[in-house]
């Protein structure tokens, strides 16, 4: 698009979270507009009634970075120079075509918001779930159902990343520790009166191989009345695995971390004191998730394969199975994307093909003006700073091309409102966002404090979690409790 400056260039972002923030703010900061030689102007679309993605919706409400990510997102977009629109669901409200018309480049950032699959025997019964229906669930998503079915006093949970250690210490750990942090009142109710117990991680690999972090490690053992129960049998080193302790500083904290903790157990079983236990297994294998004989098609028992290390940090089977009784199990073996309409999907890796973020078309060549960042360019691997490297790249390509790009054939600011309110898209703003949120923040202020082992705890906030109403809400519509 060879526009010379008569106006600036559109730029339409397709999610709120980290990934299209960072696309947005690193746009802003690029070198052509800080020399004036560019000007910009963005809009960012979200499904939701509010931002920041998986932030909000996908990560543990007592988890400790979540606080200073979403004060840095809220300063990117507080700042007045990206337009927010909420509530606009990408392939209903506005289809690509319509974003082509009103902008000159399209960027999708819309991660990956579904498991994985597992494909095991009896994975489908009664009390089997995948973990990022559950986060949904426990983050007061507005998509999902307001009830969770808590009833099983052991439970598995598959998986050695972060969202498994976020699963399990929400299972594990007892409600009124979560009253302070910004947990929905629903989700404080289910998790109250859950009978468990006993929640097992297990992982196919061996503590020097997990993929989660030190600082998330540490958070389970931050859980009142909750003892973590390890394993001397899992405690398998290969060469590789030395070599990773040796070098890898991050390794070497973990396996420290672990090995303490088992050192410094009690040997007889008995001696636990808790009320509830956080059982770490390795080197273990899902194989099956066994039916219960006495109500057939529900979850009885989970049997596993044990693993050793063949010498290069990976894993064979020994062929000796263990199964251990639960009622309940989470699979928390990855996020997976989702097909985007009018674009081209990888049904494998759960991506849209593309190059270095410029997306693909069913021809391998490049769809002019279409972008890609994040987990939906890349895969649901890494950790969130992660995402700003891979939106350089994306930002890098667009820059380059800004001279090519299709002009946007209707590109001025109002042209996209008016599309809205014509197709009745009842869109949320920036400044529907602050209302939102400080009605969150006064319901926490005007809650019961909660009751801790540390004594009383004034509640941050409580999270409103209707669609309905967080649009009510961001609109200035009064609404009662």
């Amino acid at each position: 698009m060879t526009n010379s400056q008569q106006r600036p260039l559109r730029i339409a972002i397709i999610g709120s979270g980290p990934a299209g923030v960072y696309a947005a703010d690193l746009l802003t900061k690029s070198a052509p507009v800080a020399s004036g030689e560019l000007t910009l102007s963005i809009d960012l679309f979200d499904r939701y009634p509010a931002p920041y993605g998986l932030i909000r919706y996908g990560v543990a409400p007592d988890h400790p970075r979540i606080k200073g990510i979403v004060n840095a997102l809220h300063k990117v977009l507080d700042r007045g120079d990206i337009r927010f629109f909420g509530n606009v669901d990408y392939g209903t409200d506005l289809g690509l075509a319509d974003l082509q018309r009103h902008y000159d480049a399209v960027i999708f950032a819309t991660g990956a918001i579904k498991d994985a699959d597992l494909n095991i025997p009896g994975i489908e019964l009664e009390g089997s779930f995948g973990a990022a229906d559950f986060v949904s669930w426990y983050d007061g998503h507005p998509d999902v159902p307001r009830e969770w079915p808590l009833e099983a006093k052991e439970i598995a949970v598959i998986g050695n990343g972060n969202v498994a250690l976020d699963v399990a210490r929400v299972l594990s750990k007892h409600a009124d520790e979560l009253l302070v942090t910004e947990i929905p009142d629903n989700v404080y109710r289910a998790l109250k009166s859950s009978p468990v117990t006993d929640v097992h991680v297990f992982g196919r690999r061996g503590p020097a191989q997990v993929k989660f972090t030190p600082l998330e490690l540490r958070e389970l053992s931050h859980s009142h009345d909750v003892d973590i129960v390890l394993y001397p049998e899992d405690f398998e080193f290969d060469e590789a695995s030395d070599r990773e302790i040796q070098t890898n500083n991050q390794v070497k904290t973990m396996v420290g971390t672990l090995t303490n903790w088992i050192a410094e157990q009690p040997e007889d079983p008995s001696e636990f004191t808790a009320s509830r236990r956080l059982h770490l297994h390795f080197l273990q294998s899902p194989v099956e998730v066994v039916d219960s004989p006495e109500a057939p098609g529900r979850v009885a028992g989970i049997r596993f394969e044990r693993q050793e290390l063949d010498g290069t940090g990976n894993v064979r089977g020994t062929g000796e199975f263990v199964d251990y009784p639960v009622q309940a199990v989470y699979r928390a073996i990855g996020y997976f994307g989702s097909a985007l309409p009018a674009l081209e999907f990888d049904h494998r890796r759960g991506v849209v093909p593309n190059d270095g973020g410029r997306v693909l078309g069913a021809d391998g060549e490049f769809v002019p003006g279409v972008y890609t960042t994040g987990w939906i360019k890349r895969g649901p691997v890494g950790l969130i700073g992660h995402t700003k490297g891979d939106a350089l790249e994306t930002i890098g390509h667009l820059l380059d091309a800004r001279e090519e790009l299709p002009a946007a054939e209707q590109p001025s600011e109002a042209a996209v409102l008016e599309l809205l309110e014509a197709r009745g898209v009842e869109y949320t703003t920036w400044e529907g966002w602050l209302a939102l949120d400080a009605h969150e923040k006064a319901l926490g202020a005007a809650a019961e404090p909660a009751v801790t082992h540390k004594g009383e705890v004034a509640r941050e906030r409580v999270k409103v979690v209707p669609r309905e109403e967080m649009v009510a809400i961001s609109n200035g519509a009064p609404v009662s409790r």
